[in-house]
């Protein structure tokens, strides 16, 4: 009993850790800088960034950030497919939900420098953590 619960953990990592690999690839393409602006994007620190796009560690990638992963990282279409049927395979129960997701737009929102970085990171999580909860009661 032990063995087949160990390998469906082990096939259930490899499938999180296939997406994973395709973001880590689109990711070495872009410029740097790419990971602090998806960070910014997802009101994450840029090691939440790092654990997401780790084949290594087996969290996976909350639904709610892929379609913001697409648009910072600017996913081709090829790419966007083949995330996607590698994020199906691994999550069959929340496909649904990023393929039922509405689309995002960009807005950039100019913030005062408060001169210490951990301060700026705040306040721009709590105006990103705002939108999302104006955007949540604007649905209801």
């Amino acid at each position: 009993m032990a063995r087949k619960l160990a390998r469906a953990d082990n096939s259930a990592d490899e499938a999180v850790a296939a997406y994973k690999r395709i973001l880590t690839g689109v990711l070495d393409q872009r410029p740097s800088g790419t990971r602090q602006r998806l960070a910014s994007a997802l009101g994450k620190n840029k090691s939440f960034v790092s654990q997401i796009a780790n084949p290594h560690y087996p969290t996976p990638i909350p639904a709610q950030h892929i379609e913001v992963i697409f648009r910072v990282c600017h996913f081709s279409t090829a790419d966007r497919k083949h995330f996607l049927s590698a994020y199906a395979a691994a999550h069959p129960k929340r496909i649904s939900l990023v393929s039922n997701a509405p689309p995002v737009m960009a807005h950039t929102v100019y913030l005062p420098d408060l001169g210490d970085p951990q301060r700026n990171e705040k306040l721009q999580a709590l105006v990103t953590e705002f939108v999302r909860q104006l955007v949540q009661l604007i649905d209801e």
